[in-house]
């Protein structure tokens, strides 16, 4: 019988922080803690809400009866830290300075592995982060823009991308290694990546910046345009920003990131269709373009991310690519059964632990 393996998982987000308690591969506690701006209001920096946050963890572990004594390791969602190889990682005093000073950038998850770590040194027991969205497996071609002065960075939703191309790899009996896949999870950011033998060579920028249009980012715009509007005097630098991410794509067009509604209203308002039917288009660009990567050796193409529910636009993505390779269809994302597999890997020797430095 295979040893049980107790694994908490926490996953810090802007205005909530979901935890769950794994036995192996087992869900057995999941919660999601949710933290009013009010609250959240009195603190000035990210790492400031550390007592906060940890308060409501421990009390919620305590009254669902979870004995943090039990637990084989805790796990973190991986911060903005430094580029690095995908992968579970240990905590450790390198990563947590420089997820307390935010080396590129403060954000909720940089909490993760430094209440992962804190709980981990109360026990004795260790502590991860697992593919964090910094992952960058970019091959050196991948990483020119165009203009020296701008370089191509690897930020992407790497915790799915990367936890659905091994669950297909395990589907179909083969090792994620062994074989090349373009993964896109599609959500209200849309990341495309190429995993070439189990490194992701390249991905559009899913934070700020390229890729396909989606329910909240602009994706690439018309540069020449861009640079005009930045210039005109009628926007701010944070607009500007805004314009990209968050209030870009759907949003911008429609006020809404809302695919059901938005699919809803496609069928009676022709504008509503064109919008939803050019992201489509331009995702599956951006597949056939990653394919060019691996000279076309593509094996599959995977769907993911919450989108990946809607019929209407994983069916028209699949006309468009499936003369490239098989599309597969993996809905949704768990990020806590993702970050527990990661763990799961290192603590039954499957995989060593790598070491930020």
């Amino acid at each position: 019988m295979a040893k049980i393996m107790k694994l908490l998982i926490i996953n810090p987000g802007s205005t909530s922080t979901k935890i769950g308690v794994f036995e192996n591969e087992v869900s057995v506690f999941e919660t999601t803690l949710r933290h009013s701006m009010e609250e959240l209001s009195n603190f000035k920096k990210m790492t400031d809400q550390y007592d906060f946050r940890m308060g409501i963890i421990v009390k919620a572990l305590a009254e669902a009866n979870i004995n943090i004594e039990e637990l084989s390791a805790i796990v973190g969602r991986g911060g903005l830290v430094k580029p690095l190889s995908g992968g579970t990682y240990h905590v450790n005093e390198a990563m947590i300075n420089d997820l307390k000073i935010g080396v590129q950038g403060q954000h909720a998850s940089n909490l993760g592995g430094i209440i992962a770590n804190a709980i981990g040194q109360k026990i004795g027991k260790p502590s991860f982060i697992v593919d964090p969205v910094v992952v960058d497996e970019f091959m050196d071609i991948s990483r020119i823009s165009g203009h020296p002065a701008l370089k191509r960075r690897s930020i992407f939703h790497a915790l799915n991308q990367k936890a659905i191309a091994r669950q297909y790899a395990k589907d179909i009996s083969k090792d994620y290694v062994d074989i090349n896949l373009v993964v896109v999870h599609l959500g209200g950011g849309i990341s495309v990546g190429i995993h070439a033998k189990g490194q992701v060579i390249d991905v559009n920028n899913a934070l700020d910046g390229d890729g396909p249009l989606s329910p909240e980012r602009s994706g690439s715009l018309p540069t020449g345009d861009f640079a005009a509007l930045c210039f005109s005097g009628d926007y701010s630098l944070g607009d500007v920003k805004k314009m990209i991410a968050g209030n870009g794509g759907l949003v911008a067009y429609f006020r809404s990131n809302n695919m059901m509604e938005l699919e809803e209203r496609a069928k009676t308002e022709p504008e509503v269709k064109l919008v939803i039917d050019a992201m489509v288009y331009q995702i599956a660009k951006e597949i056939a373009a990653m394919s060019a990567a691996v000279c076309g050796q593509v094996d599959a193409i995977l769907l993911t991310g919450g989108i990946a529910r809607s019929k209407y636009i994983t069916d028209e993505i699949t006309k468009r690519v499936k003369f490239i390779a098989d599309v597969h269809k993996y809905p949704g994302e768990d990020e806590l059964a993702a970050l527990a597999q990661g763990a799961l890997r290192v603590l039954r020797g499957e995989e060593a632990a790598k070491e930020y430095v």
